[in-house]
């Protein structure tokens, strides 16, 4: 059953692939055409979050498949942790030598289990902002007030344990919903709803919260061609540019695998940022640590 999920996903995801060039140049036109106006920062800020939907192979082994249309359409909840396994240390690892901070949205049920990836985080001499991403990886559109009430204060006593306090939310499946609980629980911010025509270049306040607004969503990219074409309008507006993607987006089980396509998709990317970095353009920013950059007076409203 698995071999045939990986089927229609690797088919699934070659068609992805052929779209992304497209998407990246559709996203470079939008934010040439609506070129955002200074955000009152010193300079651009390239911002990543990274979804983890599962995180650990127990956790799907602990749910025996009852939680597996709540995570991906043709993998199973235990294939997801699988993947997610053997991907998340090299991100992390990708990460610490580049000395980037980033944001991982981690399921809030990943606290109950002996989980490498969160030992690698905490340890970890780069401070990665440690967010949630749902406790059970349900749609908080499909949930009532009081279940996600009950899923944020599941999230919170996980997370305790772990002398963890997120402050940046990732919805699952990204449908925004319950924004008056996230206050409650101590989250700062959260990331909106995006993809094309709503990917934007911007940071909002809603009520207490900030909206740090989706840039560009790398999922099948293979050869990020436009992608620092986007960050130079970054820093030139001196605005905020969010990647994001899943750890799956990453895995490969082609030629040399996950590492490889880490150093094709994501090293371009990060080098070339970190050339703007250099040169005093760019700051390398995760969702939580860009709140404490804003300036009041922007706060109020978008610029």
């Amino acid at each position: 059953m698995i071999l045939k999920y990986e089927r229609v996903q690797a088919k699934r995801r070659r068609n992805l692939e052929r779209l992304s060039i497209p998407s990246q140049f559709l996203h470079l036109i939008d934010f040439a055409v609506r070129r955002p106006t200074t955000m009152l920062f010193e300079k651009g800020a390239l911002i990543t979050s990274i979804d983890v939907d599962v995180g650990s192979k127990s956790i799907g082994e602990m749910n025996k498949g009852k939680n597996d249309i709540n995570v991906h359409e043709y993998l199973t909840e235990e294939r997801v942790g699988e993947i997610e396994e053997n991907t998340i240390p090299l991100l992390i690892e990708f990460f610490d030598s580049l000395e980037i901070p980033v944001t991982f949205a981690i399921r809030g049920q990943l606290s109950e289990t002996k989980s490498t990836m969160l030992k690698l985080l905490l340890e970890s001499p780069i401070k990665h902002d440690i967010g949630a991403h749902g406790y059970s990886h349900r749609t908080f559109t499909s949930l009532s007030t009081l279940e996600a009430q009950s899923e944020l204060e599941l999230i919170s006593f996980g997370m305790k344990k772990l002398n963890i306090n997120p402050k940046s939310f990732v919805f699952p499946k990204n449908r925004v919903a319950h924004l008056c609980l996230l206050g409650r629980f101590g989250y700062v911010c959260y990331r909106g709803e995006g993809g094309l025509g709503k990917d934007e270049m911007w940071i909002r306040k809603q009520g207490r919260l900030y909206d740090i607004r989706p840039g560009f969503h790398l999922g099948a990219t293979r050869y990020p061609l436009f992608i620092n074409r986007i960050i130079d309008i970054s820093t030139k507006s001196k605005a905020p540019f969010h990647l994001w993607f899943h750890p799956r987006d990453l895995y490969e089980t082609r030629g040399r695998g996950t590492q490889a396509k880490i150093n094709h998709v994501l090293l371009p990317i990060y080098e070339y940022a970190k050339s703007k970095e250099k040169a005093g353009e760019l700051s390398f920013e995760t969702m939580y640590s860009v709140t404490r950059k804003i300036s009041p007076t922007y706060s109020r409203g978008r610029a």
